[in-house]
């Protein structure tokens, strides 16, 4: 049973007072979770029998099976019920994410622990080789933006985002690498798992995560980001961009870390570009 749709009425199938008991019940969960039948039919200015038939009509047995049902789907959260109201226009979209992209990025730089960033330069311009970790679409952007990064720096690196191809390369990792691993959440189990079989190998782990979370228990070093989300369902989030800048203060450190290193490897990209493809050196390393 798909309550949330039953709910919305989208086959307008409810009475227009069983109407105005759903949009009461998903603007009032907590009231109507906790609320006899006799007091949401007072509250909703419906009777009883209204409300029984109304639950029934949705497919639950009767009031508290609705309530269980109900209950069940606030446990998502109440922004995925009742939404943040979508700007309206492109104005209003562009100035919404540019600015929380800007205070993404401020709030970056207010918490980022800048003894961990270098701590974990060290430890990957150190490395023989670097094996970074990332799952799904926010953190497998993440590890692969890493690669792109450091690569151009000298570095010898992989990035996987598949969790078996990741299970496979922990149990055969070889001493010299050191892992980094992504996850928003720090609550990929499967990314835990991989983290887990590489540091009972004494294999150093960087990590960037929320601070206390599964993923952050499993690394020696821990870049942590903890930023709210917002209530508007439908934006992108931005604490992706405070990750890629992140990344870009990491990846910077590691090319200090080494600046012989870091040359040479950039020069000899830049001289095959500027041969190749544009003629000077006033293009973008890369495209």
């Amino acid at each position: 049973m798909d309550l949330f749709h039953a709910l919305s009425d989208e086959g307008n199938r409810l009475s227009a007072l069983e109407t105005k008991l759903a949009r009461f019940a998903l603007e009032n969960v907590d009231f109507v979770v906790n609320s006899s039948i006799v007091e949401l039919a007072e509250k909703a200015g419906v009777s009883p029998p209204t409300v029984t038939r109304f639950c029934r009509r949705l497919g639950c047995q009767g009031y508290s099976d609705f309530k269980v049902q109900l209950a069940k789907l606030a446990y998502v959260g109440m922004r995925y019920l009742t939404p943040e109201a979508p700007t309206a226009t492109a104005e209003e979209v562009a100035q919404d994410i540019v600015s929380k992209a800007q205070n993404a990025l401020f709030e970056l730089h207010r918490q980022l622990d800048l003894a961990a960033i270098e701590k974990a330069a060290q430890l990957l311009r150190g490395a023989d080789f670097i094996q970074a970790f990332g799952a799904s679409g926010n953190s497998a952007m993440i590890v692969n933006e890493l690669h792109n990064r450091l690569f151009r720096l000298g570095c010898r690196m992989n990035a996987s985002n598949d969790h078996n191809m990741n299970l496979m390369i922990s149990a055969s990792v070889q001493p010299g690498t050191v892992v980094f691993g992504s996850s928003f959440t720090g609550r990929d189990m499967g990314l835990v798992h991989c983290l887990e079989l590489m540091r009972q190998r004494g294999i150093p782990i960087v990590v960037i995560t929320q601070h206390g979370s599964p993923v952050a228990a499993t690394a020696d070093v821990v870049i942590g980001i903890d930023l709210p989300e917002g209530k508007n369902i439908f934006r992108p989030t931005s604490t992706r961009y405070a990750f890629l800048a992140a990344i870009d203060i990491l990846a910077n450190m590691v090319a200090y870390a080494d600046r012989n290193t870091s040359l040479k490897a950039l020069r000899s990209i830049k001289e095959e570009l500027v041969r190749n493809r544009d003629g000077d050196d006033r293009q973008l390393l890369g495209d």
